[in-house]
């Protein structure tokens, strides 16, 4: 199927009515697994073309958005990496991580960013940067376009390093995400220490609920609603 390629309208947008040169996309990956980091990544493009096939992660295939990857990390102008464990998870929350994520990705730049492109709806990073949110912004806004792609590649790649210490819980093939496999894997073994035990997921492990992290919701965490998704698996 073919997609609108990303532009830089948004990112020319910010420049002309902010007078701001230097800008960040971000995007986060792993917000609704059950286990792993989230991870955040953060790239400057300038407003050079984007690489042919460049859109949002999910999109792609394995192998053309690893390829896609590879290629990106040569071409964007800079980018970095920032995680947020699932031990974070757990004692923060899931908005507070997602900023403790950006925020390390931010500091790993070379340059400061003038301001932020970031994709969805909530502005997650306050008020410390200058930031625009754009809703399906990976795939209309070519940096986070490239920040989605080299988050998910990148802890895709991480989760299956974990793979063969965990064996059955698949995390080679689900990234640490719901699915039938992943679920009675829970069921048997109960949780790793990569699980976020704070989750929904705990209530429905009989065996293993006394485990579970009781943490008191913030008003942010209520209105995101991740810590409570379930997927029925």
């Amino acid at each position: 199927m073919a997609y609108e390629p990303p532009t830089h309208t948004v990112e020319r947008s910010m420049r002309a009515t902010l007078g701001v040169k230097v800008v960040a996309g971000i995007d986060e990956v792993g917000r609704g697994a059950w286990a792993g980091p989230v991870t955040v990544c953060a790239a400057v493009t300038g407003l050079r073309r984007a690489p042919e096939g460049l859109t949002d992660s999910k999109l792609l295939t394995v192998k053309r958005r690893t390829a896609l990857a590879g290629l990106l990390a040569d071409w964007v102008t800079d980018h970095a990496l920032g995680h947020a464990s699932s031990e974070e998870i757990d004692e923060l929350g899931m908005t507070a991580a997602l900023r403790l994520a950006a925020t390390r990705a931010l500091d790993g730049l070379a340059v400061r960013p003038d301001a932020i492109i970031l994709d969805g709806k909530h502005n997650y990073l306050g008020d410390a940067w200058q930031v625009r949110t754009v809703i399906k912004g990976d795939q209309s806004c070519v940096p986070v376009a490239a920040a989605s792609v080299l988050a998910k590649v990148f802890r895709d790649a991480r989760m299956a390093e974990l793979a063969p210490d965990h064996i059955p819980f698949g995390f080679a093939e689900n990234a640490g995400y719901p699915s039938p496999v992943h679920r009675a894997a829970l069921e048997e073994w109960g949780p790793t220490r990569h699980h976020r035990v704070s989750w929904a997921f705990m209530d429905g492990l009989p065996r293993w609920r006394h485990l579970k992290k009781v943490r008191v919701l913030d008003e942010l965490d209520k209105a995101d609603g991740v810590e409570q998704l379930d997927l029925g698996f």
